[in-house]
């Protein structure tokens, strides 16, 4: 065995980087998401080829690919991640816990009930991590988070979810289009407006906010690919498609877009989510918490996360 090179040292931040930038296929989202520049997060990856000896990513102008060797370490380095975030739950598991991570995904705001639980419990330490819709689930079972407050839908499975509030479900338009202005409207009225399709959505996810199939069977029409939240006002603002968004502050603030309310859709329910059976102290005071701080319309909550 002494003529077999040495395991590279992998560093698991230069692994997430690598998959983050694997899932978005694009160096700027993917900075975005991690909260980095794109130059440090460029140089990080090449940090990381450095290692392990192997180009992963082609950079072209239509943005990035895996190569051979990045498609075969791709599900490799997921389940590293996955073997990390469990190893360190298991770890934090064998002490009382001391602490609690709180997750939230796009447009929901914990902050009420994050401030409730620091006041009640004012020697734990208790953390805020934004989510990405996709990874509901995976979040909450590989230990990452310990709650989260979310949007349905999205698989449950060995998860205790709780409805906290509904919200309307509303019509995204930019300021000239010709339903701007109306009180409400019907699907009738967008029977022929494309709707965007989120890439490598949830199937029950995507048939959810696209409204597809709509109540009369029809299919909804297609609209562009989007990547996201940023994505979706974009398109929607230029004109490329409407959107459906919930409740009444939708269009993010965005000046150049409205929200419009669709009469006769199902409304949006938001959940607060914790690993079935979990009955740990920090959780069940943070779930005593949400429900008490997180019900009502939530365009009165306070626009953060944290």
């Amino acid at each position: 065995m002494s003529g077999s090179p040495p395991a590279p040292d992998l560093d698991l931040r230069l692994v997430r980087y690598f998959t983050a930038v694997a899932e978005h296929r694009h160096f700027g989202r993917a900075a975005e998401a991690l909260r980095i520049t794109q130059p440090s997060l460029s140089r990080q990856i090449r940090n990381l080829e450095r290692q392990l000896g192997a180009r992963l990513l082609d950079r072209t102008p239509q943005g990035n690919r895996l190569t051979e060797a990045g498609e075969i370490f791709l599900p490799r380095a997921k389940a590293l991640l996955r073997s990390a975030a469990q190893a360190a739950a298991a770890t934090r598991a064998a002490a009382e816990p001391t602490g609690i991570t709180v997750g939230y995904t796009t447009g929901v705001f914990v902050t009420p009930a994050v401030r409730e639980l620091r006041r009640r419990h004012p020697d734990a330490e208790v953390r805020t991590v934004h989510v990405d819709l996709q990874d509901v689930r995976a979040a909450l079972l590989d230990h990452r988070v310990d709650a989260l407050v979310s949007r349905l839908p999205f698989a449950t499975g060995r998860l205790d979810v709780t409805v906290l509030y509904d919200e309307p479900r509303m019509l995204l338009v930019p300021l000239d289009h010709r339903l701007a202005g109306r009180e409400s409207v019907t699907f009738d009225d967008i029977a022929d407006e494309p709707v965007p399709r989120l890439r490598r959505a949830d199937p029950h996810f995507e048939a959810f906010w696209r409204i597809d199939p709509r109540p009369d069977g029809r299919p909804a029409p297609t609209g562009p690919l989007i990547d996201g939240l940023e994505d979706k006002f974009e398109v929607v603002a230029a004109g490329q498609a409407v959107a459906i968004s919930a409740g009444p502050r939708a269009h993010g603030l965005r000046p150049d877009l409205t929200a419009i309310p669709l009469r006769d859709a199902e409304p949006s329910h938001v959940v607060l989510a914790t690993r079935a059976g979990d009955r740990g102290r920090l959780v069940a005071a943070f779930r005593t918490a949400a429900r008490d701080q997180l019900t009502g319309p939530a365009d009165s909550r306070p626009r953060t996360g944290r």
